[in-house]
């Protein structure tokens, strides 16, 4: 785990730029992730129903847990249909608290700095990142990251290492904000800080695997500060 800037003060953190999750970070989609999943298990004949343990994971990887007989022929078959039934259902996202705000900081931020200081890497593919987060009106951050642009997904660094590279950055001068476990396996893999946010899975799981833990957005702010960002926590 990368050391502690010498600039942090109590539990502010200094860093060069934000890497956000979107899914249960930035966004709820989780009624709407359900409702699909849960479908295309039942469609496959399985019991299991989609839970946080799930969450945050890229489809294919989904696919290889619960169906780890699968070819990869019948992998690909039922990527594309849940892929297709989220890109269907769209019904129930919301912007999650914080997010609007947070967001406007960071591009504020970002003008002040003269280049960008944060996007998204998500785990989604690019078609249903723009679905999801069409209904949010909210503008698509540069160097944005999605799960068809890597070989490798959450919990594999790949995907937080290549959002550093975009911003030209050192992923040790990043900081991951993730509610789920795979996520931040994956950011702590690429050497980024790690704040968790107990919106999905449970406080007491994220703890061990974070620097820091909030509630949700609300308890984060960001300012530019000596060429880089002051994240300040629990305000």
């Amino acid at each position: 785990m990368p050391s502690p800037s010498p600039d942090d003060d109590g539990p502010d953190l200094v860093v060069d730029a934000l890497l956000l999750d979107m899914d249960g970070t930035l966004i709820d989609s989780g009624p709407a992730v359900q409702r699909c999943w849960n479908q295309l298990f039942a469609e496959l004949g399985s019991e299991r129903r989609f839970d946080h343990s799930l969450h945050g994971v890229p489809g294919r990887e989904v696919l290889a847990r619960v169906f780890p007989h699968f070819d990869a022929e019948q992998t690909r078959t039922a990527f594309e249909r849940v892929l297709s039934l989220e890109l269907s259902d769209i019904d129930g996202i919301r912007v999650l608290p914080g997010t609007e705000r947070l967001l406007a900081e960071l591009d504020a931020a970002s003008a002040l700095l003269g280049r960008p200081a944060w996007t998204i890497v998500t785990s989604c593919t690019a078609d249903l990142f723009a679905a999801r987060w069409a209904t949010t009106g909210l503008p698509v951050p540069p160097s944005l990251v999605t799960a068809d642009q890597v070989a490798r997904g959450k919990p594999d660094p790949e995907p937080y290492l290549l959002g550093a590279r975009r911003l030209r950055v050192d992923p040790a001068r990043t900081l991951v904000v993730e509610d789920s476990l795979g996520g931040l396996a994956s950011a702590r893999a690429a050497g980024a800080r790690t704040l968790a946010l107990a919106t999905t899975s449970p406080a007491a799981e994220l703890a061990g695997g974070a620097d820091a833990l909030v509630a949700d957005l609300e308890g984060v702010r960001v300012r530019a500060h000596e060429g880089g960002l002051r994240v300040e926590l629990g305000v």
